[in-house]
């Protein structure tokens, strides 16, 4: 098989994963005529930083044959697809091609399983340690690992990445006996907490002097919704711990969809893209407004509202909390008022100090009126307890009903 039909097979067998993301990766670049490639630009498969920088990334397989046999999965064992391989110096060849025809500025490798995870796993180490030493390749790297694979195998991947990720997949291990039954949910999470440590390992060297040292800024991971039965509050629930006990830089939230060929435990078509936006929209909440898990899902509503967005939703079910005074509530207070975002709280405080706050100066910070004015008072502003008592605030801000197109 030539090189061309395996990058159109391999190149398609990796859309399935999400998780390659460019956010923390350090900027790096060949402008003293030394090395190729950089981290910063615009161009394939796109990431984007926290920073805005828009990163582009030859996304590929190493194989699609697997030894594992996944049901989700579109490259299982038993699936009846087209495979193909690449060796480490075509991956290494097509990532310096890609990247000097201006198309790339970083590769994101990951793999079936061939032989056994360290075979597999050193394969993918091959080539970023070519990419490295051989070629001085300064570019972004993302590589996949293997939590079945050896510590030193997995730590030798670090070294030579910028990230590195291992996918969850499910959120439980009952979920991973049904679907995934070779994977083990407590060796992924092992893994992961090695790379933690080293990670945080290199942290502290480069703080105290090792600027030489290249080690992955972090890790990420996967799971998939709605392949199962496992409820948003599962999610969540396992994200808030990957998040706390092993410092992870963002779980990805991938919708299930439906394969060729599809085992008969899956469901027959993939659960709404909705709701992968608002399991996005939760974990922003618990990041970087303060949310826990419980207050954003509760027992006896396990999953997120599809009609509403998460902070909303809670809102609606606090009104006892609101309005709130823009004047004196807290930094923390104020990040829970639907339509107030992190920066604009932070330009609220920093003009409150200077005067009173007014509806209009709200608008300049371009706020969305609409959504904030039943939940919060200025000092030309204060809403009627009765909208915040109404039934009708939740009808407010529902998406409204669509008339459906006949067809004969």
């Amino acid at each position: 098989m030539n090189l061309e039909s395996k990058l159109t097979i391999l190149a398609d067998a990796a859309k399935y994963d999400a998780s390659c993301a460019s956010s923390g990766a350090q900027k790096t670049n060949s402008r003293d005529g030394k090395g190729v490639g950089s981290t910063g630009g615009a161009g394939i498969c796109h990431s984007y930083a926290p920073d805005g920088r828009c990163i582009s990334l030859l996304k590929l397989l190493l194989t699609n044959s697997c030894i594992y046999d996944c049901h989700y999965c579109i490259n299982r064992r038993s699936s009846n697809v087209r495979r193909a391989v690449f060796t480490a110096d075509e991956v290494v060849k097509l990532t310096l091609d890609f990247y000097k025809r201006n198309y790339i500025e970083g590769l994101f490798l990951s793999s079936g399983i061939i032989r056994n995870a360290d075979h597999t796993m050193e394969q993918v180490v091959v080539v970023a340690r070519t990419l490295r030493e051989v070629h001085d390749f300064r570019g972004y790297i993302h590589l996949k690992t293997i939590p079945e694979a050896s510590p030193e195998l997995i730590e030798t991947a670090a070294r030579y990445a910028d990230r590195i990720s291992i996918n969850l997949e499910l959120p439980t291990q009952e979920s991973l006996n049904l679907l995934a039954p070779e994977k083990n949910m407590a060796r992924t999470k092992q893994a992961m907490g090695r790379i933690r440590f080293k990670l945080e390992e290199a942290k502290d060297r480069k703080q105290n002097g090792d600027t030489k040292l290249r080690h992955a800024t972090g890790q990420s991971t996967q799971v998939i919704v709605g392949a199962d039965a496992s409820t948003d509050a599962d999610f969540l629930g396992r994200s808030d711990e990957l998040y706390r006990s092993y410092k992870m830089r963002r779980v990805y939230y991938s919708a299930f969809s439906p394969i060729p060929e599809p085992s008969v435990i899956l469901p027959l078509k993939a659960p709404p893209l909705m709701r992968e936006h608002r399991l996005y929209q939760a974990d922003w909440l618990m990041r970087f407004y303060g949310f826990g898990t419980k207050e954003i899902l509760t027992p006896e509503m396990p999953n997120l509202d599809l009609e509403l967005d998460p902070k909303l939703a809670w809102a609606l079910r606090n009104r006892q909390d609101f309005p709130v005074d823009v004047q004196k509530a807290t930094r923390e207070v104020m990040l829970r008022v639907p339509g107030l975002g992190v920066r604009n709280v932070d330009r609220i405080i920093r003009i409150r100090r200077l005067k009173k706050i007014r509806l209009e100066d709200l608008a300049r910070l371009r706020v969305s009126l609409a959504k904030v004015q039943p939940f919060l008072m200025t000092v030309d502003h204060n809403p009627a307890r009765y909208l915040l008592d109404s039934d009708r605030l939740r009808a407010r801000f529902a998406p409204q009903p669509q008339q459906l197109e006949l067809f004969q």
